[in-house]
Formats: C-alpha cells, sequence, structure tokens
C-alpha cells in the first residue's frame, strides 16, 4: 500500500503535473469511490507552498465537477428508474407492495431533502454521506446549477479549512 506514495509525491512535485494530478484526484474522490483528496493537495503542498490557493481552487474545482458526475447520475437513475415503471406496471406494482413503507429515517431525510432543497448541497463535503447526497440530489431532480453552487462553496471551504490545518499541524 505505501509503495505508490513515492510516486504519487514524485508526480505532485512535477510542476507540469502537480494541479493536473490534484484536479483527477479530486474528481474520483468526489465520486461514489472511496478515496479522499485531501492528503493529495496536502502534499503537493508540502512539496509547493505557493501553490496554496492555486490548489485549494483546482481542488474545488474537480471535486465539484465529480459531485456534479454523481448529480447526473442520480438523475439518468431516476429516468431509467421512471421508464422502467412505465414499461412494466405489474413489476413495479409488486415491488412498490413488499416496501410499502419507507423507515423513519429515510422519511426524514426525504423531507429534509426536500424542505431545503438545492442548499443541502452545501453538505456533499461530509464524509460518507456527501457523495450520496449529490446523487441523491439528482434524483429528485434538484435544479443542477443551483447544486453545483452550493457543492463548490461547501467543497472550497472544507478544502480551505482542512488544508489549512493540515498544513499548520505539519509545521
Amino acid at each position: 500500500m505505501d509503495a505508490w506514495i513515492p510516486t504519487l509525491l514524485h508526480w505532485l512535485a512535477l510542476p507540469e503535473f502537480g494541479l493536473s494530478t490534484v484536479f483527477v484526484i479530486a474528481l474520483i474522490s468526489a465520486t461514489l469511490l472511496p478515496m479522499g483528496s485531501e492528503p493529495a493537495v496536502v502534499g503537493l503542498l508540502q512539496l509547493r507552498p505557493d501553490l496554496f490557493w492555486p490548489a485549494i481552487l483546482v481542488a474545488t474545482a474537480g471535486n465539484t465537477l465529480g459531485g456534479m458526475i454523481s448529480w447526473w447520475l442520480g438523475r439518468m437513475a431516476h429516468q431509467a428508474h421512471q421508464a422502467w415503471q412505465a414499461t412494466h406496471p405489474a413489476a413495479a406494482a409488486k415491488a412498490a407492495a413488499m416496501h410499502p413503507q419507507r423507515s423513519r429515517h429515510k422519511q426524514l431525510a426525504h423531507a429534509w431533502l426536500v424542505r431545503w432543497g438545492a442548499k443541502t448541497c452545501l453538505l456533499s463535503w461530509l464524509p460518507i454521506v456527501g457523495d450520496p447526497l449529490c446523487a441523491v440530489a439528482g434524483w429528485l431532480r434538484l435544479p443542477f446549477w443551483a447544486c453545483c453552487g452550493y457543492m463548490a462553496i461547501g467543497k472550497f471551504l472544507r478544502y480551505v479549512l482542512m488544508t489549512s490545518a493540515a498544513m499548520w499541524a505539519l509545521g
């Protein structure tokens, strides 16, 4: 596992690859794949502290784009589900009968998402729930550009705070 760290640090140290590597890692980590981008940002900044704001902005852009990909996947899944229900009404009715009532937690989460709308995407930076939240926003057909803006704000603030704290801790 530790064998890839020197290679990653080498790529991050190259001026022509450092920021693009951060972008790709941030984009991938914002999808439903379990990966974190903060180590890549902090690694780059350990090697090139002068790139603090460019690294924050590039990571924010990549992470926001990844969140919007998840939003789009949620939207496409909803459309596919609706198409399936329209073409298979008996199977859809049977599936609905098997799960007549959502759990209380699911009901509360759905009500909360509907009530707050695109603003819930401010929380897309949260571990575990943030990435699925983007997909659910797409499923619920929350407005694309509003979700994108709120995601960007939340992710930007996360990168500024977490990267600053990590850089301070590393001295």
